[in-house]
């Protein structure tokens, strides 16, 4: 199956297919809820990854500066897991934000080892910037966040 897997840019038809992908992780906690209308809004940061026409998963790749950005919202489909789908997804974006200049990437996560794996290095999470907590506010963790740092340069 890891083959067939095609790697492109979100496009608004894939909007209601990303929020349906990204729901079940939000509901148990492991990743911030994104509504339709903030899908829309960063859909120039998302690629996906499709297989026989049904999305397999995604991620979105956001620029906080010239020298870093974070992969995040990295959900693969269950009946997709264990077949490269993440992977491919987290090498685009890599491959993708090196294009774009941006020399470090990072991500915090519950899947260290996942990241480990593909060359991440597990860092504190006070040697990010503070811009990057505007996001982490609004979650239900954030006085008590549990998720590992990680990072990587490209």
């Amino acid at each position: 199956m890891n083959h067939d897997i095609q790697i492109r840019s979100a496009t608004v038809d894939d909007v209601e297919a990303i929020y349906q992908l990204l729901l079940p992780y939000a509901e148990e906690d492991i990743i911030l809820l994104r509504d339709r209308d903030n899908i829309f809004q960063h859909l120039q940061e998302f690629l996906v990854a499709e297989f026989d026409g049904a999305l397999a998963g995604a991620v979105c790749a956001h620029i906080y500066a010239e020298n870093l950005a974070e992969v995040r919202s990295l959900v693969v489909d269950p009946v997709f897991q264990h077949h490269g789908v993440g992977r491919k997804l987290v090498e685009a974006s890599e491959a993708h934000l090196s294009g774009l200049g941006v020399s470090k990437v990072f991500a915090l996560t519950y899947v260290t080892d996942f990241f480990i794996r593909q060359g991440y290095s597990v860092v504190s999470k006070e040697s990010l910037p503070h811009k990057i907590w505007t996001v982490c506010i609004h979650c239900s963790r954030f006085s008590h966040c549990d998720e590992v740092a990680v990072e990587k340069a490209l």
